[in-house]
């Protein structure tokens, strides 16, 4: 959320302070599933049911046709043979029937009639001679072509209908066949074998490929599955810490100092605070003792939830040197903050390299002075239609490898009815955007606060709030933006 914070007005998005629930997801993760090996090969069967249905189908209504071939090939054995076909059909047909009431196997109802039908054509071979058995070797290849198309089930079927298959002729030939084994495999046999042979590796190359694939899909499904209980999961986490840290915000913004106590010090004033996150790193302190008031922009290192927890320290300790102990003269404020600092995150011990930069001004109205001390952070000074930087020390409020026990520098001066004053953060200088993509610059922010400071504040802080979005375009703000204004 950001605010903009004006001498008599406070520009804000409204929020609901929101409580810390959330929706378990037990609900959405379902029971165990079953074994891997179980469920890939029950999504086999499920794929292969209408295949072998259509197969079952195709078993039934072509073993009746082939009865017309028999007529022409074997007129004085087709009504044997008839009988044969129509028992083995009807059979067939049953199992179509009956399959779903009795809960049978798919597999089993294409199964039984691929069995039958071997047996039916060794009951056939057996009765002719070698002429016939090569007119009737069609009807056998069919069955195994038939078989290799339309079938998909483990080996083990392929394997025991081929060996039924087998033992049925030898066991048909012994009993009724005229020709021996020599001839009956010269007039079809090997044939027959081969087709055979090749239909149970096609069958057996589709069920792999099936398998994988099925196995494959599972694994996806299960892995799309996982992934969606901990999106859940995960925004759900991001919901927790969301509503945190924005309850987390009316703890820091009830820090910031009273909009009205600031406007009854300084008429004519603004603050324009814009986090870059939902808390910020950036904070602002005032208070007003007798003749003097101490006003300060503090930019705490990073952003977010760490650099909100550095404002809470520092705010903290701004209260203990500053309202407690009666300090006002800035360096000496920056000098005991950088103490306290370094004491309470134990950087001596190297432990922690967070520290703060600051621009703090101490007014005696009394006398008409204003005294300012800046850890990096600078001083801008607006009158008569000139801008004036006054630098702060280039060291922060924390530990430093080179400056850390250099006192930092109090600069003094009389301001004069008129005088625009500016503290700042590097936000908003820092921020990248403009048609070029860079940086928006201390000259081009200088060069701004020069045009806009014969504006009332009120207005000053519009132009600079609209400026900066301007800038910044469709780009993310790159960190905390603080910018307080008071005229004198």
């Amino acid at each position: 959320m950001s605010t903009f914070l004006g001498e008599s007005i406070a520009l804000e998005i409204p929020r609901e302070q929101k409580g810390f629930t959330a929706a378990p997801l037990a609900s959405q993760i379902e029971a165990k599933p079953q074994k891997a090996e179980e469920r890939w090969k029950t999504e086999i069967k499920k794929s292969a049911s209408r295949y072998h249905l259509i197969g079952a189908w195709v078993g039934f209504a072509f073993n009746l046709v082939f009865s017309a071939a028999d007529y022409v090939n074997f007129p004085h054995l087709w009504a044997d043979f008839f009988q044969v076909r129509l028992a083995v059909s009807l059979i067939t047909l049953l199992g179509i029937i009956l399959h779903k009431r009795q809960n049978w196997s798919v597999e089993w109802v294409i199964y039984i009639p691929f069995v039958l039908i071997c047996i039916e054509n060794a009951y056939m071979w057996s009765y002719m001679d070698a002429e016939f058995i090569q007119k009737h070797t069609l009807s056998y290849i069919a069955v195994f072509i038939g078989a290799g198309m339309l079938v998909v089930w483990d080996m083990k079927f392929s394997i025991s209908i081929f060996l039924i298959s087998l033992l049925a002729n030898l066991y048909f030939l012994n009993v009724n066949s005229p020709v021996d084994v020599t001839t009956l495999l010269s007039a079809g046999g090997i044939l027959t074998l081969s087709v055979a042979v090749f239909s149970i590796l096609l069958i057996q190359t589709r069920y792999n490929l099936n398998k994988k694939a099925t196995i494959a899909r599972l694994a996806l499904e299960e892995t799309n599955k996982e992934l969606v209980i901990q999106k859940d999961l995960v925004e759900e986490k991001s919901q927790d810490i969301i509503e945190s840290i924005e309850y987390a915000q009316n703890i820091q913004e009830a820090i910031l100092p009273n909009q009205e106590a600031i406007g009854e010090v300084f008429k004519d004033h603004f603050v324009l605070y814009l986090p870059k996150d939902i808390v910020s790193g950036d904070f602002y302190w005032f208070k007003h003792f007798g003749d003097v008031s101490i006003l300060a922009a503090v930019d705490c290192t990073g952003h977010g939830v760490p650099g909100a927890f550095m404002s809470m320290i520092g705010n903290t300790l701004m209260n203990k040197v500053i309202s407690d102990e009666r300090n006002f003269d800035p360096g000496t404020i920056l000098n005991t903050l950088r103490k306290e600092v370094i004491d309470s995150l134990k950087q001596g011990n190297g432990k922690s390299s967070d520290s703060m930069d600051m621009a703090l001004i101490a007014v005696n109205h009394a006398t008409g002075t204003l005294s300012f001390a800046g850890a990096n952070n600078p001083l801008i000074l607006v009158r008569d239609n000139d801008v004036q930087i006054v630098k702060g020390d280039k060291m922060p409020i924390g530990t430093h490898y080179v400056l850390e026990n250099e006192p930092f520098t109090t600069h003094s001066m009389e301001f004069q009815k008129g005088d625009c004053v500016y503290l700042i953060s590097d936000g908003f200088a820092d921020q990248f955007g403009g048609s070029r993509d860079k940086k928006y610059s201390m000259r081009r922010f200088r060069d701004l606060l020069l045009e806009v400071n014969h504006a009332p504040m009120e207005r000053q802080l519009e132009i600079l709030n609209r400026s900066f979005n301007e800038w910044k375009g469709n780009q993310s703000q790159i960190d905390d933006v603080l910018v307080i204004g008071v005229r004198f």
